[in-house]
This record gives C-alpha cells, sequence and structure tokens, in this order.
C-alpha cells in the first residue's frame, strides 16, 4: 500500500458494519459497493429485512453544516410529502455519523428504475416532481450551500485542469483559449442573483427513480442554490428542434401542476450545459488520488480524451452564442 493511501482505502467491509452497528443495527450480511465515485456508497440490509443505502461522505468536501443543511432540506421536502429518500436519524434527531473518522449517513433504499425520456407521461411525471420540490426549495435559501455561479464556476475549473499534468503545451494552449472565450461569453449570459433557489443540482437519470409513472428523486449531495432549470435541462436530450420541443412541452406541463416556469430561463440551458462540461473533466483532474477515478476513468490520462474535450468545447462556443431551441 502507499505510503499516504487515499482515505477511502482505509474504509473495508468491517469498518463500514461496525459504523453502520454502532448506531443500534444488526447487519447479517456485509455491504454490497453501488457505483458512486464522489462519495463511497453501499447497500446494505438489517435483520429486520430493512434496506439502507449507506452514504460515507468524502472527506474534506462538504461542511458539517452543509451536510446538515441538506439533510433538514430532504426532512422538509419529505414533510411536504415529497418523494425523497430523507436520512434515518437517531433517537436525539441527528442525521450525520461519525465513526472513526468518517462522516456518514443512513438513507431508506429507493426502488425502481430510471425514467424513459421519450416517454410523454415519464416526462409529465418528472416534471411534476420537480415542480414539487421546487415549490417547497423556493420558501426559504440555504445558508451554507454553495451558489451556482458561471464565472467563478468556469475560473475554478480552468484552473484546476491547468494545475493538472495531462495536457501538451498545444493542448494546454488550445484549452487557454476556448476556456477563456468560454468565461467572457458566460459573463455576458450570467443569470441575476435572485433566480437562484435551492435546487437538487445534479438531476440526471441516474438519480431519479421509481415504476409506473411515480418517480423519487434520490442523492442531494450536490443540492446547492442556482435557477430553476438547473433542475431541468438535463433532461432535454433530443437531437431534433421536434423532439425538444416535445420534451419541454410534457415537462412544463407537469411543473406547472405545481410551480410557474419563467421561459426566460430557458436562455440559460447552454450556459449551465458549458459549466457542467468544464467542471467534469475539472472533477476529474481533482479526484485523481482517489484510485478509484484511474479504475474507472483510465482514458483521463490519454491525450485523445484532452483533444476531444477541447473540442466539445469550441462546439459549446458556438452553442452558446447561437442557442438552437429558443425561437
Amino acid at each position: 500500500m502507499a505510503a499516504n493511501p487515499h482515505p477511502f482505502e482505509n474504509l473495508p467491509p468491517q469498518r463500514i458494519v461496525a459504523a453502520i452497528e454502532a448506531l443500534g443495527f444488526w447487519l447479517p450480511g456485509e455491504p454490497f459497493t453501488l457505483n458512486s465515485y464522489e462519495n463511497r456508497v453501499f447497500l446494505v440490509h438489517d435483520d429486520e429485512r430493512r434496506r439502507w443505502v449507506a452514504k460515507f461522505y468524502r472527506p474534506d468536501r462538504w461542511s458539517d453544516a452543509q451536510i446538515r443543511e441538506e439533510h433538514a432540506f430532504l426532512a422538509e421536502l419529505a414533510a411536504a410529502d415529497v418523494p425523497v429518500a430523507a436520512p434515518w436519524r437517531d433517537a436525539g434527531g441527528e442525521s450525520l455519523h461519525e465513526h472513526e473518522g468518517f462522516r456518514f449517513a443512513l438513507f431508506p433504499h429507493v426502488v425502481g428504475q430510471a425514467p424513459e425520456l421519450e416517454n410523454p407521461a415519464h416526462l409529465f411525471a418528472l416534471g411534476e416532481l420537480i415542480g414539487r420540490v421546487h415549490s417547497v426549495s423556493d420558501a426559504t435559501p440555504f445558508a451554507t450551500r454553495p451558489t451556482l455561479e458561471p464565472i467563478g464556476w468556469a475560473v475554478s475549473s480552468r484552473e484546476q485542469v491547468l494545475a493538472g499534468e495531462w495536457l501538451s503545451q498545444r493542448q494546454r494552449r488550445a484549452y487557454q483559449r476556448i476556456s477563456e472565450a468560454l468565461e467572457n461569453t458566460l459573463a455576458e449570459r450570467a443569470w441575476p442573483a435572485q433566480a437562484a433557489i435551492r435546487v437538487h443540482g445534479d438531476c440526471h437519470l441516474g438519480n431519479i427513480l421509481g415504476r409506473d409513472e411515480q418517480f423519487a428523486l434520490v442523492d442531494f449531495d450536490d443540492c446547492c442554490m442556482a435557477p430553476a432549470v438547473q433542475d431541468l435541462w438535463m433532461m432535454l436530450t433530443a437531437q431534433n428542434d421536434q423532439e425538444w420541443q416535445m420534451q419541454l412541452s410534457e415537462l412544463l406541463e407537469g411543473y406547472e401542476q405545481y410551480c410557474d416556469f419563467d421561459r426566460r430561463e430557458l436562455a440559460w440551458i447552454e450556459p449551465l450545459r458549458t459549466l457542467r462540461l468544464m467542471r467534469h473533466s475539472a472533477w476529474l483532474v481533482a479526484r485523481w488520488r482517489d484510485p478509484a477515478f484511474p479504475r474507472a476513468f483510465p482514458w483521463v490520462a490519454d491525450e485523445a480524451y484532452w483533444d476531444q474535450h477541447i473540442r466539445t468545447l469550441e462546439q459549446q462556443r458556438v452553442a452558446l452564442e447561437q442557442p438552437r431551441w429558443l425561437a
């Protein structure tokens, strides 16, 4: 083992079981690792045959206050009968637990499948789900969670990539040029601060589960302050204008059963997509010391990946300047 192993290398199954059993549970079997990289997430079942998802938080990412604010938001949503997985609390009302230096929480296991974005009924149901979330989240702001701010987040992503060792000199010049151009364009298309509400923040298909047009939203680890459209745009996956308009129509029809939607926010979809593209590569670079990342994303070390990323950012610059579907 390396002289300074990553903290998650010190999280074997026996330590996971010990942490959960210290809360008063008894686990007859070993934890099953679920697909997660930012944190470590495991499926367990107790002696009463209840299934739980145990999330062990990445050290030094969120403060205790930020995690507890995520949990309080989930409790607020659950109290309003919004289908989410709110964390288990002990007799003292605590949802964030600690064991041998690891912070963790237990969530009820949500069963189901991802929705089908080609299915109009599923899109309507997803719009309803996000509308129900936002009807609660619009009441008060977060106090400690981050605010999705386009310029600051783009600059930090660029600096993270340029501080890494992956880019050739040619790629470094090209990335510097396109990232600075994107920052300038984002500055021109930034949303006003008052547009931000509490949002899930990472509302992709992997975080939505259910069946028969009944869905639940899980994993609020990236919840933040952002425009409402941040929780909607990733469901608009169509590749042509007609299908995109169909998706948007069904999604917003469901959403507006609970919340009004300001159509001017559609102009922020491409800026939000740009930020996600930039942040994703920066995230891979920032997490490379975690052994799970080289195993899962070996292509990050290939020159071809960065050539493609730079081409994608160039294409995104065009999309920012000439959005296709706002007419």
